[in-house]
């Protein structure tokens, strides 16, 4: 059996202090001028194409983000190296442990399925030093839409593998409905904004408050429980 494992990063494995979206926010100002650019726009769950979008459209500017998104992802790249040390970050409880653990389980592949930019989500990990257990993912300039970003994540990754065996873990009901819409099974953990009732009635077949307990949660994702 082959199980594949595909990962949210924000409020899933580990919180920026909010690296990203301040990046985010100094390469629109500098673009455009806005001020506080994201601040009516939804991050939770969203891809960050989506969000991107979203902020300019709010703000009337033209043309989309297809005219504007390879300025913005240069300028957002270069806020996030430095804002990633500015900020005090952490690992949610349980990593590395449970990574590592999953690294040792014969079947068991771990990926990321983020609605980062994929540079960004690379910076991420590698900034809180858990690169190396992920070996691809799919990324958050892939779609606009959550589900169909981990659709096309499932066809790149999931080889070989049942959908019943594919999980698709995070933090919010995005996450969890990104995972039902693709008849992959749905992981929902309680370390962002939403609680282990909100992630339950989203249809989440698992949920965890956290994976403090990372042996346990390594045997209940690897299947062996």
């Amino acid at each position: 059996m082959t199980r594949l494992l595909l990962f949210d990063i924000d409020n899933t494995l580990l919180n920026t202090g909010g690296a990203g979206g301040y990046a985010m926010t100094l390469a629109l100002r500098e673009m455009f001028g806005v001020e506080d650019g994201f601040a009516k726009v939804e991050f939770s769950g969203r891809t960050d194409l989506y969000i991107f979008s979203e902020g300019l459209r709010q703000h009337g500017i033209a043309a989309g983000h297809e005219a504007h998104i390879d300025e913005f992802l240069q300028r957002y790249y270069v806020h996030l190296r430095r804002t990633l040390h500015e900020r005090d970050g952490y690992l949610m409880p349980g990593f590395p442990q449970l990574l590592e653990e999953l690294s040792k389980r014969d079947g068991v592949r771990t990926g990321l399925a983020t609605g980062n930019f994929s540079e960004a989500a690379w910076m991420k990990v590698e900034h809180y030093g858990i690169s190396q257990y992920f070996s691809g993912g799919v990324f958050g300039e892939e779609s606009l839409d959550r589900s169909e970003m981990v659709r096309v994540g499932i066809e790149r990754l999931a080889a070989g593998v049942t959908p019943d065996d594919i999980l698709i873990i995070g933090d919010t009901p995005h996450d969890i409905t990104s995972a039902l819409d693709n008849g992959a099974t749905a992981v929902g953990v309680a370390t962002g904004n939403y609680s282990v009732e909100q992630l339950r009635d989203s249809g989440a077949q698992m949920v965890f408050e956290d994976f403090a307990d990372w042996r346990g949660t390594s045997a209940m994702l690897s299947g062996e429980v």
